[in-house]
């Protein structure tokens, strides 16, 4: 099973600006000119060495996940900004001659999970099958009202492929390509998902759009039979310590409670995701810094921690 990343970031979308473009390549600059001209004889090898953030954009793209199983099932949880760039890949392949078949599942319904469904491609080119997939009761109107005329020049109707939708129940559990998927209610405002995906007995959980604090151990233990052992989660970690007391029941996450949660569920490797939109790639590598630091405090010597960007691959096998 394969897991690409094509949009990391929470709540609205979040471009690099002329002011961080400017600095990072500055600060680049300053370092080729320290490299001894290693920079200019081996810039590949060269550049891959630089310190995180320098090598890597975080990304501006709001929440879409692919996961691709080993018998080529194409499963894809959110459709955010980040699905305009899936759109673009796919449509290299199958989707490109409305020959694709894909299932979507949704976590919620809030903008920035939604947001780039009229600028997926394979939805406008005839033949493409999809299946949505939500316990939402109203799916269908909720996609639909977003494409209404005083919102979008084309309605969600005219779209030229097959679309299906399936409300799945409490309990129900999936198959799907022989990947196994379970479901679980997470606390947030009016409702969030977390999905899980089986393969091979390796598991991917991603569980975005969640709130846990300080109050929350009980409930963290209680879930704890879904996340336990995990090889990947990627977790809601969108807020510092202090903002989450500022934030409290805005349904997201501090990274200090994310690496808490990952440390009792016994996952073995913990992605933060769901970025706050006004922290740059700097700071966001000062969190990832932290959170590793914590980690190591608790005893999660086995955790290992990721920052979740945009273009990121993972395989289990």
């Amino acid at each position: 099973m394969e897991i690409f990343l094509y949009g990391v970031r929470g709540s609205i979308p979040s471009p690099l600006s002329n002011e961080e473009y400017r600095e990072k390549v500055i600060s680049i600059l300053r370092l080729a000119a320290k490299s001894e001209g290693k920079a200019f004889s081996s810039p590949d090898e060269w550049f891959d060495a630089l310190p995180e953030p320098l090598n890597y954009v975080v990304g501006g793209n709001t929440t879409c996940v692919r996961i691709l199983g080993s018998s080529g099932v194409e499963l894809v949880v959110d459709l955010g900004t980040g699905a305009r760039v899936l759109g673009e890949d796919l449509v290299r392949g199958t989707f490109g001659q409305g020959k694709g078949e894909a299932s979507v599942f949704f976590t919620h319904t809030h903008w920035d999970h939604i947001h780039g469904i009229p600028f997926f491609k394979p939805l406008y080119i005839p033949g493409n099958k999809f299946t949505f997939y939500s316990p939402l009761e109203d799916l269908p109107e909720r996609l639909k009202y977003q494409q209404e005329p005083r919102f979008f020049p084309i309605h969600f109707d005219h779209f030229g492929s097959e679309r299906n939708f399936h409300r799945l129940q409490k309990g129900e559990i999936l198959e799907i390509g022989g990947v196994k998927i379970e479901w679980l209610s997470l606390k947030h405002p009016g409702g969030s998902i977390a999905y899980k995906f089986t393969e091979n007995g390796k598991s991917f959980i991603f569980a975005t759009d969640a709130e846990y604090n300080g109050e929350d151990f009980p409930l963290i233990q209680e879930q704890k039979p879904f996340f336990k052992g995990a090889e990947l989660l990627v977790l809601d970690a969108q807020y510092t310590l202090d903002e989450s007391f500022q934030k409290f029941d805005w349904g997201h996450t501090s990274y200090t409670m994310a690496v808490n949660c990952a440390s009792s569920w016994e996952v073995k490797k913990l992605a933060l995701t769901h970025h706050e939109p006004a922290y740059s790639d700097e700071i966001l590598a000062i969190i990832l810094d932290d959170a590793r630091t914590h980690a190591e405090n608790l005893g999660a010597k086995d955790l290992s921690i990721v920052l979740a960007r945009e273009g990121m691959k993972f395989e289990l096998v």
